[in-house]
């Protein structure tokens, strides 16, 4: 199992867990889809070249478990 299937895998067993922006980014980065900053405020845009949905990600401490989840399903979308 690699670095990003452990990450997405403890992603999706507790999506309401004391994730950070970094984690998102780095499962973001494993996984081929794009983590924009925010050019002002605090809201992450994440997308990727093979889905019309972008997610808006607020990066307040700790990340609300319906982001997480929203995000679990953007990569299975990509990767199946």
């Amino acid at each position: 199992m690699t670095k990003a299937d452990k990450l997405l895998a403890a992603l999706r067993t507790n999506p309401r867990g004391d994730w950070q922006i970094a984690d998102v980014e780095r499962v973001c980065r494993l996984h081929g889809m794009i983590c924009l900053p925010p050019k002002r405020g605090d809201h992450w845009k994440i997308a990727h070249a093979d889905l019309d949905e972008i997610l808006t990600i607020p990066a307040h401490r700790p990340i609300d478990g319906v982001y997480i989840r929203r995000l679990v399903a953007m990569i299975d979308a990509v990767t199946k």
